[in-house]
Formats: C-alpha cells, sequence, structure tokens
C-alpha cells in the first residue's frame, strides 16, 4: 500500500472539519470535482470508507474519524519539523518559551535566572506570551520549543510533568448571594451560569465549569452535580472577571492567578472539592535539545523551592 501524502490529508482534514465537499474545496482554493476525486483515491488506497455520503449531508465514519485524528497530528509534526529546522539554522539559535499570562504561577522569571545559570553554552531564552490556547498551538507548530501550561490540554504528542499544583477559588460578584461565606461547595453554585472559553474542548469545559472533580455525592439524591447553564463566552482572564463583576457569571481561577486580580467588585472564595490547577512543563516527545532539557531541570528545581518555601510558611 503507497503511503498517503501530506497533501492527502489536508484535502481529507477540510472535508472531515467541513463536512462539504463545496465549503472544503472552497476552503483548499480548488474546484470541487479533484477534490472529490483525491478522497475516494484515498479510500481506494486504505480500503476502507472514510465518509458516509448522502445528498443531504456528509458524516465521518469510525475509520474516518481516526484518520482525522491522526492526520491533523500528521500534518502539524510536518508543519513544525520544518519551522524548527529552519529556527535551529540561524546563526543566533534562541529557546522559545510560549506560556499565557498567569499561567506560570509566579514562577517564570526564577525558572529563566536559573536557566540562564545553566550553562553559558545554551541559547538565550526568548518568551512569547500568547492568549488562551495559543503556547501549546505555537509547541505543536513549531513555533516554540518548550511552553508553561495548565492542565487540562491534549498532551498528544508532547512530553509533560507537573512543577506546581495549587487550589481553584470560586469567582463572585461582590453583591452575590454567597459572598459572605468563607467556604463554599459545588452543589452551592448549582444554577450559576459559568462562562464558557473560546475553543474549549468538552473535557477542558468541564474543567472550567467545575464539575470534572465533583464527587457524585454533592448533586441531590447523590445524583452527579447539573451541568452549569451556559454564561457567557470569553477568551480571556480579564474578559471573565468583567462577565462576573457585572453579575452574568460566576468562575474558577487559580490561586495565583487571583492574586493578580484583585479587585473591589469581586470577592474569591474557596471550593471544597473542587479540582485543582496543575501548572505544568511541556516539550515535543520528539525533542532532543540539550536546551529544552536544561529549561526542564531549571523549571523542577524552582518548582521544588517554591514547595518548600510554602511548606515554611505553613
Amino acid at each position: 500500500m503507497n503511503e498517503l501524502e501530506v497533501r492527502e490529508l489536508r484535502y481529507f482534514i477540510a472535508v472531515a472539519e467541513e463536512l462539504n465537499f463545496s465549503r472544503a474545496a472552497q476552503r483548499l482554493g480548488m474546484a470541487q470535482p479533484p477534490l472529490s476525486k483525491a478522497i475516494a483515491q484515498v479510500e481506494s488506497r486504505l480500503g476502507v470508507r472514510l465518509l458516509e455520503r448522502t445528498t443531504r449531508q456528509v458524516r465521518l465514519t469510525d475509520a474516518g474519524q481516526v484518520l482525522l485524528d491522526q492526520a491533523r497530528i500528521a500534518v502539524d509534526a510536518v508543519h513544525a519539523a520544518a519551522r524548527r529546522a529552519r529556527r535551529a539554522g540561524r546563526p543566533t539559535p534562541q529557546l522559545v518559551v510560549a506560556v499565557k499570562p498567569g499561567g506560570d504561577a509566579g514562577l517564570l522569571r526564577e525558572i529563566l535566572a536559573a536557566y540562564r545559570e545553566a550553562g553559558a553554552q545554551l541559547p538565550p531564552p526568548e518568551v512569547v506570551v500568547g492568549g488562551s490556547g495559543e503556547p501549546i498551538a505555537m509547541l505543536r507548530d513549531g513555533r516554540a520549543d518548550v511552553a508553561l501550561l495548565r492542565s487540562p490540554f491534549d498532551g498528544r504528542g508532547l512530553d509533560a510533568e507537573t512543577l506546581v499544583v495549587e487550589p481553584r477559588l470560586a469567582v463572585l460578584p461582590a453583591a452575590h448571594r454567597l459572598a459572605g461565606r468563607r467556604r463554599l461547595r459545588p452543589a452551592d453554585l448549582e444554577g450559576e451560569p459559568i462562562p464558557r472559553w473560546k475553543g474549549a474542548a468538552p473535557a477542558s469545559t468541564a474543567y472550567y465549569t467545575g464539575v470534572d472533580g465533583a464527587d457524585a455525592g454533592d448533586g441531590p439524591s447523590g445524583s452527579a452535580p447539573a451541568v452549569a447553564p451556559e454564561g457567557p463566552l470569553v477568551a480571556s482572564v480579564e474578559q471573565l472577571l468583567e462577565v462576573v463583576a457585572l453579575g452574568q457569571a460566576v468562575a474558577f481561577l487559580s490561586l495565583s492567578t487571583t492574586e493578580l486580580h484583585r479587585r473591589p467588585d469581586i470577592v474569591y472564595r474557596p471550593v471544597t472539592g473542587l479540582s485543582p490547577s496543575a501548572v505544568m512543563v511541556a516539550w515535543p516527545e520528539t525533542s532532543r535539545s540539550a536546551a529544552v532539557a536544561a529549561f526542564v531541570r531549571a523549571a523542577h528545581d524552582v518548582a521544588d523551592r517554591h514547595a518548600d518555601r510554602m511548606t515554611a510558611l505553613a
């Protein structure tokens, strides 16, 4: 069996995501007949049906869903390889570190200092700050070598190690009926709208809405907690805080993030049974970079010192 080409995988991804040959052809900048022919050739070569076509709709078969998942990884890997090769060939290589605002639990500056002290022969670090979802995208497509990420995230194709685990707090308007309570339970917040993050996968949505780690006994009559009503769509912590302050939703944020965003119109309260937030250092599983290894070691050293300080203060 001949191997599939990257071009064919790109064609299939477009069709599988659009579930419409006309829209997929327009997205790819090509005519529909050659696209349909290319997909038929892929199916013939693999010996399986990837798409079920009717006059009314196109849908993925089980085999098609598997190919879509793997094709995305493969195409990303090809693009990432090209980017990393170009960056490695620069006269002055750098270690690109991706992070989002508040995504480092306050550790990044210490990690960078420890990395620089590890050896003058290491390439200098360049920090790129991105929005929600951008650091992991940069890691996948080759724009970054290493990233600090908060769980949960899609770890396919990546290696990752936990640095810090910290509690999450409920974020409430200052005038909220529960604002005077010292501690809350997930059941106390049932029925409250919770913001949705743009582009979040189902596992991430469960985390952001606080139902991923909830005990079955928290719901009525021992049932699982109800799914929270959908609040406004947000793309940043600042946007999230604003909709909470306006009384449009409640939310959950990590302890270190709340310490960065103190406002008189918002209160933060501990929640018993709420899953924590983990800050992790992640890198491509195929990486053999000495600089990445040095950064990971520096991150662990700093995280260990941070944990010792927290223990001493407890």
